[in-house]
């Protein structure tokens, strides 16, 4: 399979979580999530421009959370006009962005950016609440193939 997400030929890390049967890399996820990514999953304030050509769209900071459930490793931000963070991941020396596709051909910088914490995220509840949906829709899928 071709990918297109930052980081994607180096994104070969092992899971530390055995709880999600079959996925055995970020490619793994990004394939899984690529069938559950909805506008539901999407954050509100981008709902409206969300489409299936698009999955990625407002789906960073608890997708990051999400693989750090399973791999491990850090969560980094990018800071964004309007002072958002666009969550990416950081294991050693390893790093992958699994939604990076959302911003097309625009480079984004992946150095020097700040660690951020599920705590400060998730102290929004819809935050919470999408990655919650995420990761329940995750495990079902998963439990499906094995």
């Amino acid at each position: 399979m071709n990918y297109n997400f930052y980081g994607w030929k180096t994104a070969v890390v092992k899971p530390i979580n055995s709880g999600y049967p079959s996925i055995n890399s970020p490619r793994d996820l990004y394939d899984v999530l690529s069938n559950i990514w909805c506008a539901e999953t999407c954050a509100p304030r981008m709902r409206d421009r969300w489409t299936s050509n698009n999955k990625t769209l407002g789906q960073c900071s608890i997708t990051a959370f999400l693989a750090q459930d399973i791999f491990g490793g850090k969560v980094f931000g990018i800071l964004r006009d309007g002072g958002n963070y666009h969550c990416y991941n950081v294991i050693g020396n390893c790093v992958f962005d699994l939604t990076s596709e959302q911003f097309g051909d625009e480079k984004l910088i992946y150095d020097n950016n700040s660690e951020q914490f599920r705590e400060e995220h998730f102290a929004k509840e819809e935050k919470r609440l999408r990655y919650e949906l995420l990761k329940k829709a995750l495990l079902e899928y998963v439990k499906r193939e094995v």
